[in-house]
């Protein structure tokens, strides 16, 4: 696969997951850790695009 369809589509995840963050923070307060295992999933998918896109220069 072209590297950079895969960096589209692990942007297209993280801002899915950055999403999916805000709202479980506003609408789930007493469930802390599932915004911070959520959070924590977005940032390991945009360090993973990051990698990818200074490698393959």
């Amino acid at each position: 696969m072209n590297p950079d369809k895969i960096r589209n589509v692990l942007n297209i995840l993280f801002l899915i997951l950055a999403l999916a963050s805000i709202i479980i923070y506003f609408a789930a307060r007493n469930d802390f850790k599932l915004f911070i295992y959520v959070c924590g999933a977005a940032i390991f998918v945009k360090l993973v695009e990051f990698f990818i896109r200074f490698t393959n220069r």
